[in-house]
């Protein structure tokens, strides 16, 4: 009964994954992209004080940016974001691969083969440097220093 239980958890959890539910209305729920793309009419063009264009020329501008931009980001979204997607997801599979059947690996097999080494190093650096280091210290530590002002 309790692996049937297991079993049915980790089928519901490999379900969850894949059919997660997106959010519509907040796109950036971690916020990646707070600052970076965040661009508006006011962060791109301004007129300082003395060098006003005509009313209606300024807010026939700020329309005209605001909504190219709007437009411009849907037609280039509608037409490359399913193949980008398509690449992105490609690339990151081929990341996530081999990081998990290659880099990880071969840093346990280098950890594995270095830790034996390690050992023999310390034995080395226990066995010579110190008694070398602790005579060092024996003749270095009765020195004594005395500063005098000659006047």
């Amino acid at each position: 009964m309790m692996a049937e239980e297991h079993t049915d958890l980790e089928a519901q959890i490999v379900k969850d994954i894949h059919f997660k539910e997106i959010d519509l209305v907040n796109r950036d729920p971690k916020n990646i992209n707070e600052d970076i793309v965040k661009v508006d009419f006011e962060d791109v063009i301004a007129e300082p004080v003395g060098t006003y264009s005509f009313d209606g020329v300024w807010k026939v501008s700020y329309t005209t940016f605001t909504v190219s931009k709007y437009w411009c980001y849907r037609l280039l979204s509608t037409l490359l974001g399913v193949p980008l997607a398509l690449l992105w997801g490609f690339l990151f599979a081929c990341i996530s691969f081999c990081h998990i059947w290659a880099v990880v690996p071969c840093i346990k097999s280098y950890l594995i083969e270095i830790q034996c080494i390690s050992h023999i190093y310390s034995l080395c650096i226990r066995t010579f440097c110190n008694p070398l280091f602790a005579a060092l210290g024996q003749v270095c530590g009765n020195i004594k220093v005395m500063l005098r002002k000659e006047v």
